[in-house]
């Protein structure tokens, strides 16, 4: 039987979800008071726009005020964290759309090359904004036509405005490979990870030389990658039916309230709400509304 946490009593709502109308984006509509989100990454983009009250974004180079008329935008596997920056809250949209989506509508509207991204992570761009809740609108309607259309254009306007073509790789230092490799060793033993100093004894490093290195590549320690990379692992085998509480040990939590406790805090929703929402995308994805 799936438990989910209790409903807030602040008035706190969220549905985060899918359109099968728009191949490639996640949505997510909510207004959070004291939830706040633990520092994490995604894989693909973040576009949020406030439509009312303020929320606080913390960033590797510093924090930003989202309000409303402006958009937030934060490149793939960026860590971030957010809370309430007044004691309403805030109420907002936000659209997570694929790095392969971002990268053909930037091959198709604009002339960056290589990867195509973003340097600043909020402007104030209050046409773009109203885009962004446009996008929620037409998918709550069940208005493909328009929702992928209006998506297409969020993004093209988004890139024309602000973007830029990100830094290429460069080979990596030996810390960098040492945090690969730790990475590499953690994703493959996530459900029973080693220790810090069991990981650093298996590539040779001292565990503070080990800590310093996996922050400075992935600006988080690996304890907190670790959790992130599990609730990632685990939207995906709730994406497919698996149940939450079979999730939660799949990936290597205790059992599914420790599950609930971290993939509320980084997703926003509850497992077992996400589940939900991911049953019905796919219910209808066949003959969906146009």
């Amino acid at each position: 039987m799936e438990k989910d946490p209790a409903p807030d009593t602040k008035g706190e709502w969220a549905r985060h979800w899918q359109y099968p109308g728009v191949p490639g984006l996640d949505l997510l509509q909510a207004r959070y008071v004291r939830h706040s989100f633990p520092r994490h990454s995604h894989e693909g983009f973040v576009f949020g726009a406030v439509r009312r009250g303020i929320e606080d974004v913390f960033l590797p180079e510093g924090t930003v005020r989202a309000r409303p008329g402006t958009v937030v935008m934060i490149n793939p596997e960026v860590p971030h964290s957010a809370k309430a920056g007044v004691p309403e809250g805030w109420v907002y949209s936000t659209l997570y759309p694929s790095s392969k989506l971002v990268a053909t509508i930037a091959e198709e509207t604009t002339t960056l090359r290589g990867t195509a991204g973003f340097a600043e992570t909020i402007v104030e761009d209050p046409d773009t904004a109203r885009l962004v809740h446009e996008v929620h609108r037409a998918a709550e309607a069940g208005n493909a036509l328009a929702a992928d259309s209006v998506l297409r254009l969020t993004v093209a306007t988004l890139l024309r405005r602000h973007g830029r073509s990100l830094p290429a790789r460069t080979p990596l230092a030996a810390g960098a490979r040492t945090a690969a490799a730790a990475k590499q060793l953690l994703e493959e033993r996530m459900a029973d990870p080693p220790s810090l100093e069991e990981l650093a004894q298996q590539l040779g490093v001292s565990p503070f030389a080990l800590l310093r290195a996996f922050k400075a590549a992935y600006g988080l320690p690996p304890h907190t990658w670790l959790t992130d990379a599990r609730v990632r692992r685990a939207r995906l085998l709730l994406d497919v039916g698996t149940p939450p509480s079979e999730a939660a040990v799949a990936v290597g939590f205790t059992d599914q309230p420790h599950l609930n406790r971290h993939f509320t805090r980084i997703v926003g929703v509850p497992p077992g709400a996400y589940r939900r929402e991911r049953a019905r995308t796919y219910k209808t994805a066949g003959g969906g509304p146009a």
